[in-house]
């Protein structure tokens, strides 16, 4: 049953995920964790590091991770739970593939329509939204800790997180670099 449940799921989450992988972060948390409960903050957490890690689309990376921890999680074995991940990652690939092939054709014939250039003006604000929650969802406890918990593991998450933010957007440091960099220092400066 849980098979169907996160086929639908991720349809949905493919279907309505404007904005590409980042914008669909928020909304796969909310399904996963506060929706099914099949994962923890924690867990997803670390499955948004492993995707940005690894090669290709985040959001298609999330499903995957998310689709095997869940079937995991869920208390099942291994070649199920790598079912659950092809079965995640098919059903979050599966509107964007049926939606371009029907759309490809009407959208060169009709592009510079009035109409249509209002629906994408319309849906730049939404894509920008969508991308602001999927930041703010990662500014949790979880990930920065909090002065309460550990005042060290905060200041040092604090100044991680304004140097990535700075290097990548002003100093234009490679994004992977960055990421290697603050891994390094995340090390040193956490144990």
């Amino acid at each position: 049953m849980i098979f169907l449940y996160l086929f639908i799921t991720f349809f949905e989450i493919g279907l309505f995920g404007f904005g590409g992988g980042y914008g669909m972060l928020s909304l796969i948390h909310n399904e996963t964790v506060e929706h099914w409960h099949w994962l923890s903050n924690s867990e997803f957490t670390d499955i948004v590091a492993i995707s940005q890690m690894t090669p290709g689309p985040i959001g298609i990376n999330s499903a995957t991770y998310c689709g095997y921890s869940a079937v995991i999680n869920a208390g099942y074995s291994t070649p199920m739970a790598i079912l659950g991940s092809a079965t995640a990652t098919f059903a979050l690939v599966l509107p964007s593939l049926i939606l371009m092939i029907l759309i490809s054709k009407m959208f060169i014939k009709y592009m510079h329509n009035q109409m249509v250039e209002s629906v994408f003006q319309g849906l730049r604000p939404a894509v920008v939204g969508l991308l602001a929650a999927a930041t703010l969802l990662l500014c949790s406890a979880d990930n920065f800790s909090s002065p309460k918990e550990d005042l060290w593991q905060f200041i040092v998450s604090c100044f991680l997180f304004a140097s990535a933010f700075i290097g990548v957007m002003f100093v234009k440091i490679n994004p992977i670099r960055m990421i290697c960099y603050c891994a390094i220092a995340g090390l040193i400066l956490l144990y």
